[in-house]
């Protein structure tokens, strides 16, 4: 089986997901687009599966630390992708691919249903 987690090493969702795969003996391959970044073919591939209000993560410190005028320059996919490309703090984490389906943030019940 094939598993990509993106995301960044520090953020706590992120290390719930690797801890799920290790625990369950999946091996996965980590992209970290803090430092790789991220293209724009994995994001608005994630934008039209989940929605870019789902991708760009509005309850993080990134966004809430954005200045006004740029959180009211997103209005629509284009530019969430601009800004998160931009930012990469500002996606949502971590987002799983995998050939038994994808999946964004953490959540064990999805976890266990995908990947048993």
């Amino acid at each position: 089986m094939k598993v990509e987690i993106f995301g960044i090493p520090n953020c706590g969702s992120v290390k719930k997901a690797r801890t799920f795969f290790e625990e369950k003996g999946i091996d996965y391959q980590f992209r970290d687009y803090k430092k790789l970044g991220i293209d724009t073919a994995h994001l608005e591939k994630w934008c039209k599966e989940f929605g870019w209000e789902k991708v760009l993560n509005k309850k993080g410190l990134t966004w809430r630390n954005l200045d006004e005028t740029q959180k009211n320059t997103v209005i629509n996919e284009d530019t969430a992708v601009k800004l998160m490309i931009a930012n990469t703090s500002a996606i949502k984490r971590p987002v799983i691919e995998s050939d038994k389906g994808n999946t964004i943030g953490f959540d064990e019940q999805t976890y266990a249903e995908l990947f048993g």
